[in-house]
Formats: C-alpha cells, structure tokens, sequence
C-alpha cells in the first residue's frame, strides 16, 4: 500500500431512527427495499411501503421511546469509527465513517465525504458478522448503485463476511463466561439470539445460518458451554426460521431450565432488539416463566472488537483480492 494515500472505510450498518419522527421514513425505506421484501408488483412496493410503516409507525415508536426515544445505532457506529480510525491510522492513512442503509448517513452522503477527502480507494466493512442478502448484500447493492450513479470509480473492496474472526470471537467468549460467572456456580443455559430471515432466504443459498453457527462452534471450542440457537425479531405473515425466542424460552421452561444467559449473537452493536426486545421484553417472559434472564452487552467499540475490525481491514490487499490468512473467514 501507498503510505501517502488514503482508504476511506465505510462501516456498514442498518441504521435507526434517532428520534421519534424519524421511524415512519425509515419503516418506510426498510418496506422500500424490493431486494428483501417483495410487497405485490414492482410498481406498488412503494404504495404498499407506505401503507406498511404508517401503520406499524405507532407500536415502533413505542418500542424506541422504552430506550430513550430513538435507535443509539449512529451514536455507537460513530464511536466504533473514531476508535478504528485511530487505531489504522498507526499503520497509514484511513478515513472510517457510519454508512447507514435505511437512515442517515446514507451511501451518498457518506461517498460525498469521502470524495471531498481525496481518498484513492474504498473498503466497505459490513457490521454484520454473517453474510446475508438482507444485511451485507443490500447494503452493498445499494453502496454500487450510488457509486454508479455518482460515476464514481474509486477502487471498492467489499469485504464479505467475518463468522470467526479471532477478535471477535474473543470478544464474545469474554463476555460468556463474564455473564456465567454472575450466576454464582448456578446451572445457567447459554442461548444465542439472531436477528430472524424468511426461511426462503436460507432455501434459496444464502449462508447466514451457516456462518451463525462457525461463530457458535469457534466461542464454545474456548468456552466449552453448549448453548442452543434460536431467532428474533420477525413479523409478517411468511415463515421464519426457527425456534423463535418467545418460543425457546418456553420450551426452556418446560424443561425446567430456570437461569438463561443470552449471547445477541448477529447484534454487535447495542439497538432496539438487544436494549428493548431482550433486555426488557424477554427478560419479563423469562420472568413470567418462573426463569432469570441475563444478557451479555453489546461488543460496541470494545477495543478487543475494535482490535479485531482493524485486522480485517489490513488483511486486504487492494486489487480485490481477500489475502491467504483472511480465506478462512470470508466465503
């Protein structure tokens, strides 16, 4: 690499609402997105999309005002920025921002910066662990299409997905076997909770499954707990995959499981699924079902995690090739 030049890295994320009149848009570019949410023929996805998020605007917002208002996504993709822009720029000269798919800062936004900056190449780095077309690929196809649109022909090196990052995975064993050991030597049940898919996704090729579980059998090759996964956070009337949380914690309490310790295993920044669906929602059904639920904390900018995101930058070259000692990880 040329030390004089500088790569701009773009952290890909969902995204959130930061307040309450930002969820209606951004329910409304979520039902927008045709790549992953096919809402009847082409000329009324966005018809239907608005129709969508009025209507589910109210139960959101009640959802986001039980964590402060809005999604701290922004604020915590920021901090995960600044901590790994200043831990590249030891080894050269980096630019790393937030680039959101469903709010702000969007693609365009964030390529306008990066542009202005002079930068001479572009990494895109999903905060998503495991590739998914719902995650990774629409963000990526939407990352091509402005760069297209904006006739911009800045080198791009996408980096795919990263299920056993060694940082990563560390960061995750250190926080399991913290949260066990809160359980005072108490029999404690380790289940790991992913963000759910329509089942077809998985039918039709996509990995996201797969990868979930080489992050399960890299934590638990160190930590030596078993644990059982499951899947949050669906709705719509189409199959998801399963068991569903709600529904493992109640097959948990039916076999007498009585302390759970769960891992947000797709979420590596703190949101609305791991501050309000687990830490609140579930844990009152736990409750309710006669079990304690402890959750581990989000990774955010752990400078392990953070350790972990610089290493998957600088094992790339920069001609779009992944280097020998990254294969393993990325697909």
């Amino acid at each position: 690499m040329n030390e004089a030049s500088t790569t701009g890295v773009l952290l890909l994320n969902l995204g959130g609402p930061e307040k309450q009149d930002d969820v209606e848009p951004f329910l409304y570019n979520l039902f927008s997105d045709r790549q992953i949410i096919r809402l009847g023929p082409f000329f009324l996805q966005k018809f239907i999309a608005r129709r969508i998020s009025r209507r589910r605007a109210p139960a959101s917002k009640a959802n986001y005002e039980k964590i402060g208002g809005g999604s701290p996504i922004l604020q915590i993709t920021n901090k995960q920025a600044k901590a790994l822009e200043n831990s590249l720029n030891g080894e050269g000269r980096f630019i790393v921002r937030p680039c959101m798919r469903y709010w702000h800062p969007f693609a365009g936004e964030v390529l306008a910066e990066m542009i202005e900056a002079g930068v001479e190449r572009l990494v895109a780095l999903p905060l998503y662990p495991h590739y998914s077309i719902a995650t990774t690929g629409s963000s990526m196809t939407d990352l091509r299409n402005v760069l297209e649109q904006k006739d911009c022909r800045l080198p791009l090196l996408d980096i795919r997905s990263w299920p056993e990052q060694p940082d990563y995975i560390n960061s995750l064993v250190t926080r399991i076997q913290e949260g066990v050991a809160q359980f005072n030597g108490e029999e404690v049940e380790v289940v790991y909770s992913a963000h759910s898919l329509p089942k077809k996704f998985i039918d039709e090729g996509d990995p996201y499954v797969k990868e979930t579980l080489l992050t399960i059998a890299a934590v638990e090759e160190q930590t030596g707990i078993r644990g059982t996964l499951c899947f949050q956070s669906r709705s719509g009337p189409v199959d998801w995959l399963e068991p569903s949380t709600p529904d493992m914690l109640k097959d948990l309490a039916e076999k007498g499981c009585r302390n759970i310790l769960m891992v947000p295993i797709s979420f590596v920044s703190d949101h609305v699924e791991t501050l309000y669906e687990i830490d609140m929602l579930y844990r009152e059904m736990a409750e309710e079902l006669g079990m304690r639920l402890k959750s581990t904390p989000g990774l955010n900018d752990d400078p392990l995690f953070i350790s972990g995101l610089k290493q998957l930058v600088l094992q790339r070259d920069f001609t779009g090739h992944v280097l020998a000692d990254a294969d393993s990880t990325n697909g």
